[in-house]
């Protein structure tokens, strides 16, 4: 009998904790085309992008450590920054519910 081969999850790096992850459970934060920042929720848009774990403290150590400028090669402005950050806290209160209803 032949057993089905698992088909392997993607890994990407947060680039918050710095820590490799699932990529579908990481937030992805794009930088399209046209130059504008968003969370792109369906990992589908097309830009670059950076990985984030859905918590706020990933999202503050990227911020600080000048990572996510660094890897989107764009700079971030303080109404973007408070934008993204209350985006990824309702993220993060969400996978919590989650997490507590399963």
């Amino acid at each position: 009998m032949m057993q089905m081969k698992q088909k392997k999850t993607p890994q990407r790096l947060c680039v918050g904790c710095q820590e490799m992850h699932d990529k579908r459970s990481l937030i992805r934060i794009v930088r399209t085309p046209e130059g504008e920042i968003m969370l792109d929720m369906k990992g589908k848009q097309s830009g670059r992008g950076v990985y984030l774990c859905p918590r706020t403290v990933c999202f503050t150590q990227a911020v600080k450590a000048k990572r996510m400028q660094k890897a989107l090669k764009s700079e971030l402005s303080a109404e973007l920054i408070a934008i993204l950050q209350a985006q990824i806290t309702e993220q993060e209160a969400l996978a919590t519910k989650q997490s507590v209803l399963s």
